[in-house]
């Protein structure tokens, strides 16, 4: 550097000896500056690339610490519900069996009171046949003391014994509504349904072929019909009116019959069958019904209000301590990202303060800040500005 200067002072002969002195003095001074000054942003490159890799380590740590959170909350959820699904199909199970094991004694009575009413129905309806038997067999021996005159009278006169049937009087000397409903069904069977029936069997059907088996119905059924009622009437008068005088007595007896039994099995007074045995059973079963759906209501009470409880904490107790570790995770993992994120915040806002302001977003990574400090080191700048510019003109040449 002095032979530099002395050369161009005595070229020019515009520098004395004196002022070559303070010229050599000035440069030294310069380069001594200029050498403090690259220090200067050597450290401060060093200070920023240490802030980022702290910022840097920070981050990771709470990435991992949420991923971590995340685990710890979803292994504590899994393990409460784990629990909760324990307690709540233990506690459906135990009460389904309790339920069931009473259900079954009801059933059980239910189906011997069943039984027993059963038996008091049949002892009952047994009771009223008897009674009305009882009360019906003067009116019952009369209707057949009245058969056997019929029968009797019907011998003295030689009339057939068919002339004494209900078909009979039903026919030729209907009185009661139930004989006027025989003669419309002999009618219409014989007139209506015979007819159309012979029709229908016939290959061709015409309304002459139709016409003619009526005519042949009418003349053969009712000709036989006459004949018979004629002949009957005419020779068995006095034996046919005596066969209805009977048969009207009979049919009044009938009546008085179907009085007597509407009556009996209307009446409700049951004194008369004997039933205190059966009634004396089924109080008997009928408490003990009673008494086992007390059981079971008491029963599912206390497995509500005792058992219940007892299942869940010996459930809950298996549980417990592992849920206990866990949330003492959970929450010093919470506590841990807490810290971690406030720390981050922080970093990332002193680094944006005191660094990004001058170097830029760009350039806050550790490899670009090294790569800003070798520039510096090899003399290429004697700034940070200037290293930028120089890293940014090898990026463009590269």
């Amino acid at each position: 550097v002095n032979s530099i200067f002395r050369k161009k002072a005595f070229a020019k002969n515009k520098c004395p000896e004196g002022d070559f002195v303070y010229a050599r003095e000035k440069l030294a001074k310069e380069e001594t500056d200029m050498a403090q000054t690259i220090q200067e942003c050597l450290d401060y490159l060093a200070a920023a690339r240490e802030s980022v890799e702290e910022l840097s380590l920070a981050a990771d740590r709470e990435e991992q610490l949420k991923q971590d959170e995340n685990r710890l909350k979803k292994a504590l959820d899994t393990e409460k519900k784990q629990m909760s699904d324990a307690v709540g199909t233990t506690v459906k199970k135990r009460r389904e069996e309790l339920n069931s094991s009473y259900d079954t004694e009801i059933s059980k009575a239910q189906d011997l009171l069943k039984k027993a009413r059963a038996r008091r129905e049949k002892a009952r309806n047994q009771g009223v046949k008897e009674r009305i038997a009882e009360e019906t067999s003067e009116l019952h021996e009369y209707n057949k003391e009245l058969l056997g005159n019929m029968k009797a009278k019907f011998r003295e006169h030689h009339a057939p014994s068919w002339c004494r049937s209900r078909l009979y009087y039903s026919l030729y000397m209907p009185r009661w509504a139930k004989e006027f409903l025989g003669l419309l069904i002999f009618i219409a069977l014989f007139f209506l349904v015979l007819p159309f029936g012979i029709y229908a069997a016939l290959p061709q059907h015409k309304t002459l072929y139709l016409a003619l088996i009526y005519v042949a119905d009418i003349v053969i059924v009712g000709g036989i019909y006459m004949w018979i009622g004629n002949h009957t009437k005419l020779q068995y008068a006095e034996c046919l009116k005596e066969g209805r005088r009977i048969l009207d007595q009979m049919h009044a007896n009938d009546k008085k019959i179907k009085v007597i039994t509407g009556t009996i099995r209307k009446d409700r007074n049951e004194s008369l069958y004997d039933l205190e045995k059966y009634d004396d059973e089924i109080a008997r079963l009928t408490q003990e019904l009673n008494e086992v759906a007390a059981k079971k209501k008491e029963a599912l009470n206390t497995f509500e209000t005792v058992t219940k409880n007892i299942l869940q904490d010996e459930i809950e107790h298996g549980h417990r301590e592992k849920i206990a570790e866990l949330e003492h995770e959970y929450e010093d993992v919470k506590r841990q990202l807490q810290l971690t994120t406030a720390e981050v915040k922080a970093r990332r806002l002193t680094l944006t303060d005191q660094y990004g302001s001058h170097l830029g977003k760009e350039f806050l990574d550790p490899f670009k800040l090294q790569d800003l400090s070798n520039i510096l080191q090899q003399g290429r700048a004697s700034n940070i500005s200037e290293a930028i510019g120089v890293y940014q003109e090898d990026e463009r040449k590269h």
